[in-house]
């Protein structure tokens, strides 16, 4: 199957792979305004949030940075109790109420779900505020798995008054689910590039 180029407003490309979703995705940073970007998609350009400390190439953890890199999109998490299934092409999970991702650059989880016991430490996935709906995974620090390089890299809903996230690349709930359903396994992220 050939890919269609399909430019935008802005004048950038992305790859469009008909019947498969888009191939690239690039997320850059606003001139002047580390924490806030823009995601370019085929014809569709969606505002973002960024990490605290901008995006950079040597991320580390607890550096509130989003890295700098292209990536995979592994799958979807959703709230099932919240939303029905949404329609994309990546694998979907449905998150659970003891689901977590391991943060403890001690632990052999490290960059990974696992089942929260209500005591253990861990970014909960099952949160009040919603930001964690729609949670796409990305391959940022996954092989190898390096202790301390950064975990729990998400695309996830924005809060409200778009302050920055802690590294993760956060949208409007209407514009991650737009772009849900054109985006697979096989899509690459582009960050800061």
């Amino acid at each position: 199957m050939l890919p269609e180029k399909v430019g935008n407003s802005r004048g950038a490309e992305a790859c469009w792979m008909r019947g498969s979703g888009f191939s690239q995705i690039r997320v850059r940073a606003r001139p002047g305004r580390r924490t806030r970007g823009v995601l370019l998609a085929g014809p569709l350009a969606m505002s973002v949030v960024l990490g605290r400390g901008g995006v950079r190439a040597n991320k580390f953890e607890g550096d509130g940075a989003t890295p700098r890199g292209r990536f995979r999109l592994i799958r979807l998490w959703w709230r099932g109790d919240r939303h029905p299934r949404p329609r994309t092409l990546l694998p979907v999970r449905r998150i659970s109420s003891d689901l977590a991702w391991c943060e403890d650059t001690a632990d052999r989880r490290y960059n990974r779900p696992f089942r929260r016991s209500a005591a253990a430490a861990g970014d909960r996935l099952w949160r009040d505020d919603r930001l964690y709906d729609f949670v796409i995974e990305i391959d940022h620090n996954t092989r190898p798995r390096v202790a301390g390089r950064g975990s729990a890299v998400f695309l996830h809903i924005a809060r409200p008054d778009c302050s920055p996230t802690a590294g993760c690349v956060a949208f409007a709930s209407a514009d991650l689910r737009r772009l849900l359903a054109r985006i697979g396994p096989k899509t690459r992220i582009a960050i800061g590039s």
